[in-house]
């Protein structure tokens, strides 16, 4: 049986809006919620400021840790673009999954159907993830 995650419809809107605002470049962020199921986007600064990779921006991942951990909510996800390409995780992307539990999206702006995907990222190997929208 897939895995699935289960995600609030206003947080995969505003994942596709945020990176559609951040064209030409890759938007990134972390993603939370209680019970397996996401209810809060924090949208975070790509610190490389690149148009092919990301990397959360340290202040901004500890600031959205702590906001969970204060809220008593779970850091279940992380969320990237790829502005220019198809939405499947890149060797990079897989090779900096550094949270095995989190399920970690991906966005194409230009996407005409299945524009935010997920996948499970572990020890190299890629497995997507259904998304039940909630």
């Amino acid at each position: 049986m897939a895995r699935r995650v289960g995600v609030r419809e206003a947080v995969l809107a505003r994942m596709l809006e945020h990176a559609r605002s951040a064209c030409p470049l890759e938007c990134c962020g972390l993603l939370g919620g209680e019970n397996g199921v996401i209810s809060e986007i924090l949208p975070a600064t790509n610190a490389l400021g690149s148009e092919r990779e990301y990397s959360i921006a340290p202040a901004d991942l500890v600031v959205a840790l702590r906001s969970f951990r204060e809220r008593g909510l779970a850091h279940l996800g992380i969320y990237h673009s790829h502005p220019r390409g198809e939405n499947t995780p890149s060797r990079q992307d897989i090779e900096m999954a550094y949270y095995p539990s989190c399920a970690y999206f991906i966005v194409s702006p230009r996407a005409s159907s299945r524009a935010v995907r997920a996948f499970e990222l572990h020890d190299g190997r890629v497995t997507e993830i259904d998304i039940e929208v909630i």
